[in-house]
């Protein structure tokens, strides 16, 4: 199916799982038109869902994402604990906790209520495609979609093939993702951590050297980041940064520094310590920071408050910007 030609209205679309992310992926199916059936796992997660959904819908109007009134978008979304009602669904989303047998028990109620042409996806982080793909039946049809909070706000999904996925399947959700106001990336080999965490990880590794080798506090690497490599990476990535501001001196770089750079393979201690203590961030006010309870809501909010702010400067520089811009010149040039 060609993208263009897909019917967000007629494509039901299933997400198991109510939690932080789940709720926000409902958010963005919901504003993209479809209809979303949200199922809760957990019974706990069934009168918190409704509201933070709303809420962010709510939010959303008020920042000028969308034009309609939360109750419009909400009479498209069924919250249940019936997994019956995803016999419709032509995509399924798992986002439950990272744990394989969680996770198989969950595939295995999706598979006996949905169409065997249908897609099931789990927005895993952690644990390989191809790993998951052997608790299912039909494994050609499995596949990664992983988020990025707050999922209805950013522009960034990985749609993920394992070895045994039908790569055209993916080819597809990279085209249905457009109608999701997403710039997503397809990772056609499927290799744990997938682009981003690998990216990722490998800087909190450098970040935690740097901080218990007595270098940087945590306060001196965070104000780096945002300075320097927040500053450029949303617009260039990292090859088109390498790119701009000259290969060759990179390569200079890279022969002294790479080998300097720490490869640690267990976790760090001051992130276990933390995590032993019951630490978690700002959602119990406990984590690399000290925060009052006001100030990790604070936080919070404030998160979300650049997530709109950073989208609408994003959108103004999509990642075909260059190119729409030598259009615009080569529609002005004479004849």
């Amino acid at each position: 199916m060609n993208g263009s030609q897909i019917d967000p209205a007629a494509l039901p679309i299933g997400v198991v799982g109510l939690g932080l992310m789940g709720c926000s992926i409902a958010t963005c199916l919901l504003i993209a038109g479809h209809p979303v059936v949200a199922v809760a796992p957990l019974p706990a997660d069934v009168p918190t869902a409704l509201p933070r959904i709303h809420d962010h819908l709510r939010k959303a109007r008020e920042e000028q994402l969308i034009t309609g009134a939360p109750d419009n978008y909400l009479s498209q979304l069924l919250i249940t604990e019936n997994y019956d009602e995803l016999n419709a669904c032509r995509v399924v989303i798992e986002c439950t906790l990272e744990n394989i047998a969680i996770k198989r028990d969950v595939y295995a109620r999706i598979e006996v209520v949905v169409a065997d042409d249908a897609l099931i996806t789990s927005n895993t982080s952690a644990i390989p495609i191809s790993l998951l793909q052997r608790e299912v039946r039909l494994p050609a049809r499995f596949l990664g979609l992983h988020w990025a909070e707050p999922s209805h706000v950013t522009r960034f999904l990985e749609i993920i093939c394992g070895d045994l996925t039908d790569v055209s399947q993916g080819e597809w959700l990279y085209q249905l993702a457009q109608h999701w106001n997403k710039e997503p990336t397809l990772v056609r080999r499927d290799i744990r951590g997938f682009i981003t965490n690998r990216i990722n990880y490998a800087m909190y590794r450098e970040a935690f050297s740097l901080v218990e080798n007595g270098y940087a506090t945590i306060e001196d690497v965070d104000r780096a980041c945002r300075n320097n490599t927040g500053w450029w990476i949303m617009l260039t990535g990292i090859f088109r940064w390498m790119d701009l501001t000259g290969v060759s001196a990179y390569h200079t770089v890279m022969k002294d520094l790479l080998p300097t750079l720490t490869n640690q393979t267990d976790v760090p201690k001051l992130i276990d310590d933390i995590v032993k203590a019951g630490g978690n961030g700002v959602s119990n006010a406990q984590g690399f920071y000290d925060y009052t309870p006001e100030e990790a809501a604070l936080w919070k909010e404030t998160y979300e408050d650049f997530s709109y702010d950073i989208r609408r400067l994003a959108q103004k520089y999509p990642a075909d910007v260059v190119k729409k811009k030598l259009a615009r010149l080569h529609e002005n040039e004479p004849d």
